[in-house]
């Protein structure tokens, strides 16, 4: 593909657009966050006084019958050393997380919000320094590197019925694909309380969220109280690095796979998503870049 295939006019316009208030004056962000937990704040109470919303509560220590999804993502990479502390202190603050959300049940017609089971990710719950995004970089915050257990949650989830009802991607792309698992552009960004991973339960069936913290992996299960209708393979497709303006951008699309579990066939794909993001490392040797001016 040349740069003549790509219209750069098609990477989206946040990514192009000139530094947001917040990053232009760092000292604004507390004054906009509260104000973006406050609207949150208030969407919920509404929706939940309306009745528009059942939020998921109830959890269960026994498995549901059925393993809809399993996987396990690493816990440490290796970094730069100076910031290896930050990702020893995830797995600290993935325990704790983990443990508001484990056997969580998603009952028919209710709705599942990672900041409403996880909380707010303060020093006096125990939570520690780790790395968290924020305006586009990569820093130390408290609670930092829970957003690996929401990307879990959202893997496990595409590959059931349930419906993602909201989900935010991280703006830039950390890390080269050395050792990657899973396609890029399926993760989550969660900032308590206003980024959030929210799954609706559209089906007949309740569903039941699993995880633990193992030695070396982040664990976790999707379970049903019934074999479900159809099974699903995701990937990812059309991955590009664009580069304009002395900057490399990544974007590809997300579809997904349905196969009818009894006959075996494929009955269907799907566009999940369109991810795009600024990529903050060098790609390596092999990688094609195109310039798109």
């Amino acid at each position: 593909m040349t740069a003549l295939d790509v219209d750069p006019l098609e990477l989206p316009a946040r990514l192009t657009a000139p530094p947001r208030l917040t990053q232009r004056h760092p000292w604004l962000l507390p004054v906009a966050t509260a104000v973006h937990r406050t609207r949150r704040r208030t969407r919920w109470v509404r929706d939940a006084w309306s009745g528009r919303v059942v939020w998921a509560k109830r959890r269960e220590p026994a498995d549901l019958p059925v393993r809809v999804k399993q996987h396990g993502s690493l816990l440490l990479r290796e970094l730069d050393p100076d910031r290896m502390h930050l990702h020893n202190n995830k797995v600290t603050n993935l325990r704790l997380a983990v443990s508001r959300l484990d056997g969580l049940v998603l009952a028919p017609g209710e709705t599942f919000s990672f900041n409403r089971v996880v909380g707010n990710c303060t020093r006096r719950k125990g939570y520690v320094d780790g790395m968290r995004p924020s305006n586009g970089t990569a820093e130390a915050g408290v609670g930092g590197g829970i957003c690996q257990l929401a990307n879990l949650v959202h893997w496990m989830v595409l590959h059931s019925a349930l419906s993602v009802v909201e989900r935010s991607e991280h703006s830039f792309d950390p890390f080269p694909d050395r050792g990657r698992v899973l396609p890029w552009g399926v993760g989550c960004s969660i900032v308590y309380n206003y980024v959030d991973l929210v799954i609706r339960n559209d089906t007949e069936h309740a569903f039941q969220l699993r995880a633990w913290v193992g030695e070396r992996y982040l664990h976790g299960q999707l379970r049903a109280d019934a074999r479900p209708r159809h099974s699903y393979r995701v990937e990812a497709r059309d991955e590009q690095f664009l580069r304009r303006d002395g900057q490399v951008f990544r974007r590809n699309q997300i579809w997904r796979r349905v196969t009818d579990r009894t006959t075996g066939e494929e009955v269907g794909e799907e566009l999940v998503r369109r991810n795009c993001a600024l990529v903050v490392y060098e790609p390596g040797p092999g990688v094609e870049v195109i310039d798109v001016g």
